[in-house]
């Protein structure tokens, strides 16, 4: 004959409820609060900005313009088909301010104000910096409007190619950003 755990009747004969009563109550709430964090979120993607290391004023080519447009929807159908995210509009009328403003990211908490204005839960941008002729870091950061604290931010570096876009930002969103309670 093995040894039994010990019993539910056991442990409360010795200790009384109130730690398995304590315990359900931590476990309780610890579900309750990921599940507060997992909550459907509206996004309000502010900016998907490029920059070059060696010359950051100068414009992004054609075919940077294009993979910048293309992650762009990619973010938002990937966030979108998560269940977990739907996005406001940015009307032009913001677009054109946010465009005038100073970068996003680095605008001293402008985005929480944009946020605010837009009626998302989350603020939402992306900067493509390019570091060499062959090498890319595509940074995503996402901020809570209410708390005015950035919940996620990652990078991943790439190969400037079309492919490598779309397969990082994949990674990123599948691996980084759907994991992470914001």
């Amino acid at each position: 004959m093995g040894l039994d755990a010990p019993r539910a009747d056991t442990i409360a004969s010795h200790f009384g409820w109130f730690p398995l009563f304590a315990v359900a109550i931590f476990f309780a709430a610890a579900a309750s609060d990921g599940a507060e964090e997992r909550e459907h979120k509206s996004v309000a993607l502010l900016a998907v900005d490029y920059s070059s290391g060696s010359a950051p004023s100068a414009p992004a080519s054609a075919a940077e313009q294009a993979r910048i447009a293309a992650i762009q929807a990619q973010f938002q159908d990937r966030l979108a088909e998560s269940g977990r995210f739907t996005f406001v509009t940015v009307p032009p009328a913001v677009r054109a301010r946010i465009d005038q403003d100073q970068a996003i990211g680095a605008c001293g908490g402008c985005e929480i104000t944009y946020g605010r204005e837009l009626g998302g839960d989350v603020v939402a941008w992306i900067n493509v910096q390019k570091v060499s002729s062959l090498i890319l870091s595509v940074n995503v950061t996402v901020a809570d409007v209410d708390t005015q604290r950035i919940k996620f931010v990652r990078s991943v570096d790439i190969r400037s190619d079309d492919k490598s876009w779309s397969r990082s930002l994949d990674y990123l969103i599948k691996h980084h950003l759907l994991e992470t309670p914001i």
